[in-house]
């Protein structure tokens, strides 16, 4: 049995890696950090798990009594964390901020369709960010095939919960209902390790994308919408199989023949890719769920590869038709 803990259990990804963990037939949930939440019921701040656990939060860790870590707290608290913390030397790192995602410090970057060999043998992993994935999901085959080249147009829409627990203004419900918006157009920090990682899939040629991303704040929970558009010239045929074979082995990652809807990925870890021609533009869409696939569902995932475990197991979780 994988002994487990988390550090900083409270907020959204959390909650969702602890209802994934307490029903993971190897793992077990040893300890459950927060320090605003200490000597909470973590089913009382997670509601969805009352019945399911009987964890309290804690305040401080032994890392010596589990073999894998989760780190869940916001980003740049990571590095922090173990400027103040010695890891024994079995233990398993998984990071969900964005403080290790240029591999720095013997971190390998968490992308399974990209790097499996490499998370198998891993001590350290450093999960991707929500935005990252969708996109590089959209591009990784181009890019192995070194066919990213000009302008890379990117639009993608996020729900609520991409932006954490903690309220604010874009986030509240009267200001998020039946609204959409713009925000951080072509700043976003997930550009940072999309534009790095294309271009060490393209190794040793080398590409230059220009990639103009604009995130869009979305009237709903969870689950990201991406469409990317670009000059190609595959043409339909070529296209789509390059994208299948590209992920024939993919656990999670699938190419639909049909147009997608958010509804098939919220509440799963997968990843659904459609492929169409238009003249020279080539359109590629993925869904994920921002909280699964973004997050959480893909740090078990990762999990599993480290530990050696079948790459689905926790983790065959249903979308809902409605």
């Amino acid at each position: 049995m994988i002994r487990a803990g988390i550090i900083g259990a409270a907020g959204y990804t959390a909650g969702e890696l602890v209802r994934i963990l307490v029903n993971h037939p190897s793992v077990k949930i040893v300890w459950a950090q927060s320090s605003s939440n200490a000597g909470n019921k973590v089913c009382d701040v997670h509601e969805g798990l009352i019945g399911d656990t009987d964890l309290v939060f804690c305040e401080d860790v032994d890392l010596s009594n589990v073999d894998v870590v989760f780190l869940c707290s916001g980003h740049g608290k990571s590095e922090a964390f173990w400027k103040e913390h010695e890891a024994p030397e079995s233990l398993r790192i998984i990071d969900l901020a964005q403080d290790f995602r240029d591999e720095h410090d013997g971190y390998v970057y968490g992308l399974p369709e990209w790097q499996k060999d490499k998370i198998g043998a891993a001590r350290k992993v450093a999960n991707p960010g929500c935005f990252a994935t969708a996109i590089q999901l959209a591009l990784l085959p181009l890019a192995g095939m070194h066919a990213l080249s000009g302008d890379v147009n990117v639009t993608a829409i996020t729900g609520s919960t991409g932006a954490g627990v903690k309220p604010g203004a874009t986030t509240h419900f009267s200001w998020r209902n039946n609204n959409i918006s713009t925000y951080k157009v072509f700043e976003h920090q997930h550009l940072i390790e999309v534009n790095r990682n294309l271009r060490l899939v393209a190794k040793p040629y080398t590409i230059d994308p220009c990639i103009n991303f604009v995130p869009m704040r979305g009237d709903f929970a969870r689950g990201i919408f991406s469409s990317v558009t670009l000059d190609c010239e595959y043409d339909s045929e070529a296209a789509v199989k390059l994208y299948k074979d590209w992920y024939s082995d993919a656990a999670f990652t699938f190419v639909s023949d049909k147009p997608i809807d958010l509804k098939e990925v919220v509440n799963t870890n997968k990843c659904i890719v459609h492929v169409e021609k238009h003249g020279g533009k080539l359109v590629v869409s993925t869904v994920i769920d921002n909280l699964l696939k973004g997050a959480s569902g893909q740090a078990v995932q990762n999990m599993n590869i480290m530990f050696g475990l079948p790459e689905k197991e926790g983790l065959c979780l249903k979308a809902s038709a409605f």
